[in-house]
Formats: C-alpha cells, structure tokens, sequence
C-alpha cells in the first residue's frame, strides 16, 4: 500500500510597509501628540526648573496662584495670554518661547562643539564643571545630556542624588566612581546606568584630563 504524500500550503507572504523597514531596535512606544496646553505646560515647567525656580517662588514672581501655575504646568487650563506674558518676563523670556515647540516639526535640540551653556546645578561642586548639551522641552520626561570636566582643583565627591536614572560614558581620564555601596573603575569607552536616587559621584580621580558624558533623565513635574 503507498502512502499517500501530503504537502501543506506554503503561508501567504506577508506584507512588509516600509515604515517596518526602517524601525530602531528600540522598544519604545509611538509618539503621542500633545495639546497646546500641555506643550506650553512644559516649556513654563522646563525654564522655571532650568531657573531653580520652585512653583511658589515663579508663581510669586509672576503674580498668580500657585493652583494656578500648577494647573498650567500640567496642561490642565488654557491660560490668558496676560498671564502667559507675565510668566515669560518673570523667567526673563520672550513670550515666543513658550509656544516654541508647538509645532509639526517635533523638538530638536541643536548645540554646537563647545557652546553648551555652562550650568551651575545645585549641589555642583567645586571643579565639577557641567556643560548642557541640549534639552527636551516637552513630553513626560525630561532628559539632561551634560558634558562633565573634572578640572584640576576638583575633589572626589559620592554624595550626589537625585530622582531618575543617569547614563555615565567615560571621554577622557579615568576614575573609581561610586554608587550606592559598590565601586566602579571607569576608562575611556566605559558605561554605566544606573538609579541616581542612590548616593554617587567621583570616588577617585586618576588620570587627567577627566570627561564623560552624563546623561540625566526623570519624569517632568
């Protein structure tokens, strides 16, 4: 008796778009468009923390409630555009740059090679100096890229904190950085993530000159 041969049907192709041709290996989400609110929200939530500004203090400086500046942080009211003048003189904008990133284009941060604004962070220490590289301005998060120097007179310092995650890759030098209780030696080419509510910081410095790129990002609000 010959046994019958059976053969399956080969599958349908499927159909490839050629937005599937050209994805990142990220897994990240699709981008969500953001109300005008929301967007002009996050610039007046963006320059009032690039000003160490807390809510009651921008809200004092520019005469409205804190409720309200809060609720225009979150892009939960429509403010006037009095207000919305009032709020871009105290942080010593042009009322333009509020709505700036409202537009088709999405954000772009662009700094050229050595014109990243040198910023003073809180609890920067001496000789610990830090470059912005860019900024997002809007979204739920808040990334800050920053080129770090270890100059000459600076000290070894592990007690930084601060919410959110931080990526650390080493340029120039090498030094034993420190996070919560474990030590790391970082060379050229080095990385490392990790939760920045713990304890870090340089524990070491080695070789001059010290750089690495910081890159610090926490949710916005």
């Amino acid at each position: 008796m010959v046994k019958k041969q059976t053969s399956s049907a080969p599958e349908p192709a499927t159909e490839t778009s050629d937005d599937d041709l050209y994805q990142t290996g990220s897994g990240a989400p699709g981008a969500v468009k953001r109300t005008l609110e929301q967007t002009i929200g996050a610039q007046v939530r963006f320059y009032r923390k690039l000003n160490n500004l807390t809510v009651a203090e921008l809200a004092t400086a520019a005469s409205v409630s804190t409720g309200m500046l809060s609720k225009i942080e979150n892009g939960q009211i429509s403010p006037s555009l009095s207000t919305l003048q009032t709020l871009a003189e105290a942080l010593n904008l042009p009322i333009t740059a509020l709505f700036a990133s409202y537009e088709e284009r999405r954000d772009c941060s662009f700094v050229r090679a050595g014109q990243g604004a040198i910023i003073q962070r809180r609890g920067t220490k001496v000789g610990h100096q830090y470059e912005l590289l860019g900024h997002s301005l809007s979204g739920a998060i808040t990334v800050e890229p920053y080129l770090i120097t270890l100059t000459e007179d600076a000290a070894p310092y592990t007690e930084f904190q601060h919410d959110g995650i931080e990526f650390i890759y080493m340029l120039t030098g090498e030094v034993i950085y420190a996070h919560a209780d474990r030590s790391y030696h970082l060379k050229p080419g080095d990385a490392i993530l990790f939760d920045s509510a713990a304890r870090h910081g340089p524990e070491k410095l080695l070789q001059s000159p010290m750089t690495y790129l910081s890159i610090i990002v926490y949710p916005r609000g």
